[in-house]
């Protein structure tokens, strides 16, 4: 029987390759059997498909969400006896929005339409820049007791895995040439920490704390970013205004837009959680200022990103439009960390 089963075993590779070599004749005879027109028209459609599938593939994955009002429709964890954090819900269904439902499109090979495209990857890239840095602010000050307590492992990994660099793919050449984890892995990964992190906080088992010296520190790292991007802004007006074309500047437009569409809807949060705070200190007419500062960033939305001349009369320069709101929401999110010294 054994015997049997072995000779079975042997014969399968002669099996298989005489069904790969029956295929191939099959094949063969049909092509054989196209005319030349035939050919020709094959040829014809299949260029035109070709030279069709970046455009339409581009427009039908091209989305920039810029929607104000999402972060009213997130929901949080229930059914505890705490209080859930909004914000984390909020940082936890952007990552979901972008990277699951739109597609993370930043480490998209050639061969993908989404490689082409370059104001929605710098987008989502400045989306979850502010998810990182908010991520990290979490994990070192708000969810431990005043620094005392161990590190919440789920905030850790979150924190962690939020600045990984959104162009790898699952191969990154310059370092290997083995597969990697991509960039759509590493925040999915980080998602599920912060979802994991709100229902361990509804069940009492996490830290938020919700003290004042907490949300000051975490305007603080808002304002001190939004301030490095503002510098970004003016230098890159002052080296390239002049420019004939500036092809730069869309993507440093919607890069902080994105940055500051994510803050908006992350200070909204913050809004809810420190709720306290805000009406003791009564910070809500400031907080309420500095939340419409952002909302016109992040509703700008020209329809070609110019980057003229500041006195240029004829088109505007959006960049400077854009860096001018920078500025103001820096200004009012400092004056509410000064009343929070107080």
């Amino acid at each position: 029987m054994w015997l049997m089963i072995s000779d079975w075993f042997r014969a399968i590779p002669s099996k298989i390759w005489a069904v790969i070599k029956s295929v191939f004749a099959y094949l063969g005879d049909r092509i054989a059997d196209v005319t030349g027109n035939t050919w020709k028209k094959v040829a014809f459609v299949a260029a035109v498909l070709i030279v069709l599938y970046y455009p339409i593939g581009m427009a039908l994955q091209n989305e920039i969400d810029d929607n104000l009002a999402y972060g009213q429709s997130v929901a949080t964890p229930q059914g505890g006896t705490e209080a859930p954090s909004k914000s984390i819900a909020v940082m936890a269904a952007l990552i979901d929005r972008e990277v699951n439902q739109y597609g993370w499109v930043m480490n998209d090979p050639f061969f993908k339409p989404g490689w082409m495209l370059d104001n929605m990857p710098n987008y989502q890239q400045g989306m979850f820049s502010s998810l990182a840095r908010v991520a990290i602010e979490f994990r070192d000050q708000v969810g431990r007791t005043r620094g005392s307590s161990s590190i919440d492992t789920d905030l850790e990994e979150a924190a962690g895995l939020l600045p990984y660099p959104g162009d790898v793919w699952i191969f990154n050449f310059s370092t290997s040439l083995l597969p990697t984890a991509s960039a759509e892995r590493q925040y999915l990964t980080a998602m599920k920490a912060l979802n994991r992190y709100n229902q361990r906080l509804v069940l009492g088992e996490a830290v938020f704390e919700r003290r004042g010296d907490n949300l000051l520190a975490t305007l603080d790292r808002i304002a001190l970013d939004i301030g490095a991007s503002s510098a970004a802004i003016d230098d890159h007006i002052k080296t390239h205004s002049d420019d004939w074309i500036d092809f730069k500047s869309d993507d440093l437009f919607y890069n902080v837009k994105g940055q500051t569409y994510a803050y908006l809807l992350i200070l909204e949060a913050l809004g809810e959680d420190y709720s306290s705070i805000i009406e003791n200190r009564e910070l809500h007419q400031a907080y309420t200022q500095m939340l419409d500062s952002f909302r016109e960033l992040a509703a700008l939305d020209p329809f070609v990103v110019t980057n003229n001349g500041l006195d240029d009369q004829f088109l505007p320069n959006h960049l400077a439009a854009q860096g001018f709101y920078l500025l103001r929401a820096r200004t009012q999110l400092r004056e509410i960390t000064n009343i929070l010294l107080k």
